[in-house]
């Protein structure tokens, strides 16, 4: 009698974690196959490619580059919401280069620059203000971040935030 219980537990249990694995499968399936839908591409055929590794920045074919290129770790600030960068992204389609969506499209840096890292309206649509901007100002905010946690002497349960870069070299190195 003991037996056909303990035996009946264990079909009981066994059921259980192959209904929940079985559960599992399929809703990780039915994310996938929904993937599409959420960024509103499927209606369009398009898929979504989101660069990995490295995106190597230059600027646009008219300029003439004076500073190496900037090899920016994209997969390493997948921890921001995308928009945090592609501000105009409507979360529908694929994600246009900032300097050919109409965006920070002007090839020519305009007379009225306020002063670095500040610029007017119009002046920001200049690719490199546009660039330094977000980049530049990201990290320094980050770095002041870090600095006031220091400085708080708390004691945390996490890393201190990691700072990019904010001068020329670390982002054009010599070639």
């Amino acid at each position: 009698m003991r037996r056909m219980r303990m035996f009946k537990v264990r079909i009981g249990l066994l059921l259980m974690v192959l209904i929940f694995v079985v559960g599992m499968i399929t809703e990780f399936a039915g994310q996938n196959a929904n993937a599409g839908d959420r960024y509103g591409l499927q209606e369009s055929g398009a898929e979504m490619c989101v660069p990995m590794g490295e995106v190597i920045l230059v600027p646009p074919a008219s300029r003439k580059q004076k500073k190496s290129s900037v090899h920016f770790p994209h997969s390493g600030h997948f921890a921001y919401d995308c928009k945090t960068c592609h501000h105009k992204w409507k979360g529908v389609a694929q994600i246009q280069n900032c300097t050919t969506s109409g965006c920070h499209d002007l090839k020519e840096a305009p007379k009225e620059q306020a002063k670095y890292l500040v610029y007017t309206d119009s002046a920001i649509k200049y690719f490199k203000y546009a660039f330094h901007t977000q980049c530049i100002g990201c990290h320094k905010e980050i770095k002041a971040k870090r600095k006031s946690l220091e400085m708080s002497y708390q004691t945390l349960k996490t890393e201190l935030p990691k700072t990019g870069p904010t001068g020329c070299n670390k982002c054009h190195p010599k070639e």
